[in-house]
């Protein structure tokens, strides 16, 4: 083909892209990444109780937070929690027990303040509308527990539209640990949902715990800001890159607080399989990387990533529309090369039995047996 020719077909192929991404709201978008430590840094970094710095959120590796939480008595590691529940809460690298009871905290004080908000005159009835539905939301979190006990929450940050993180399993004890990303229009109020359970990822994780009998803990995590509806941002890969940084903070704290010999299996669905792309993460980090339902990894090739992490790329099925997305990068739009086709190098998985763009982890799938399989070490 011509120069000419390779031109007109990039072209049409970008004309196409931002046609399928105009359908679906093209208008949406300039979704702000919450970036940077959680709230009440400061705070902490002001705290001299313990009569030496605290480590500093933004700087400290999670492998310094855990020296330092480490030698700390009970009661000084609680003390902290009960000051500073938003940044225990979201340290990566603090005890993980200690983070959920930070957590549950953090969300009860945020329902609070919610509630507080709801009921201040100074502020308009819409405003007083959003509080509402945030405290409800802080409210189902903390109550709608399971037949186990609490909801435990490895990261709750109540910025933007919310980041939230939940655990399925023993994270502490599992000899195996998998991390679901999410892709698209997740956030702390669609973290969970009645309808299409399986497009969150409170199912995804429910699911994958369930398909390996329990046996690998499961982190279900929207730490990161995702593009909202399928706009600019769903098609440039900013928000991603902004996430990629957090998934690498959380996969190097899951390094030091869970069995370093198996380091945690990432399942990547949607855009979320841009973030993983751009995280990169080596064998210290990931045992392996999974891709569902996804646009491309914002990379050429599977050769551009890690090849100490094995990477396994689902089959579409025929009714998951992100098989229409032109696979391009061009102009700043689009994320690369199909990672299901084999010139891309990525090793196959069937998805046999699934339907549509959110039900590769559905019971019953040859999706979710292959899922389970790879969480096991299989």
């Amino acid at each position: 083909m011509t120069r000419n020719g390779i031109s007109r077909r990039l072209a049409a192929a970008a004309l196409a892209l931002a046609a399928v991404l105009g359908a679906g709201g093209w208008a949406a978008g300039g979704e702000r990444p919450v970036t940077g430590p959680p709230p009440g840094t400061a705070a902490w970094l002001a705290d001299t109780t313990l009569g030496r710095p605290l480590p500093d959120p933004a700087a400290a590796r999670p492998a310094e937070v855990a020296a330092f939480f480490e030698p700390l008595p009970p009661a000084a590691r609680e003390s902290l929690a009960v000051r500073h529940p938003l940044v225990v809460g979201n340290l990566d690298g603090a005890p993980v027990e200690l983070r959920y009871r930070a957590n549950a905290r953090a969300i009860a004080e945020e329902r609070e303040h919610a509630l507080a908000r709801a009921a201040d005159p100074a502020l308009t009835p819409e405003d007083h509308t959003a509080a509402r539905e945030r405290a409800e939301r802080y409210r189902t979190l903390l109550d709608d527990a399971a037949p186990g006990g609490p909801r435990r929450f490895l990261a709750f940050d109540p910025r933007g539209r919310g980041l939230v993180a939940e655990v399925f399993g023993d994270l502490a004890g599992a000899a195996r640990t998998a991390v679901v990303v999410p892709g698209s229009d997740i956030d702390l109020r669609t973290f969970d949902r009645a309808g299409d359970p399986l497009g969150t990822p409170v199912g995804m994780a429910g699911a994958l715990h369930g398909a390996t009998g329990g046996r690998t803990a499961v982190i279900a995590w929207a730490g990161y800001t995702t593009p909202a509806g399928l706009g600019p941002d769903a098609a440039t890969e900013t928000l991603a890159g902004a996430g990629a940084e957090r998934l690498t903070r959380l996969l190097d704290g899951l390094a030091v607080s869970t069995r370093p010999e198996a380091p945690a299996t990432v399942f990547c669905h949607s855009y979320g399989s841009v973030v993983c792309g751009l995280a990169r993460p080596g064998p210290r980090q990931a045992s392996g990387v999974v891709v569902l339902g996804s646009p491309g990894l914002g990379v050429g090739s599977a050769a551009a990533l890690d090849p100490g992490v094995p990477l396994w790329a689902t089959a579409r099925n025929g009714s998951d529309w992100i098989g229409n997305v032109p696979y391009v990068r061009l102009f700043g739009l689009g994320h690369g090369a199909d990672p299901t086709d084999p010139a891309f190098g990525a090793r196959p998985l069937p998805s046999t039995g699934s339907h549509g763009h959110t039900g590769y982890f559905a019971p019953g799938t040859a999706s979710l047996a292959a899922f389970a399989g790879i969480a096991l070490g299989r």
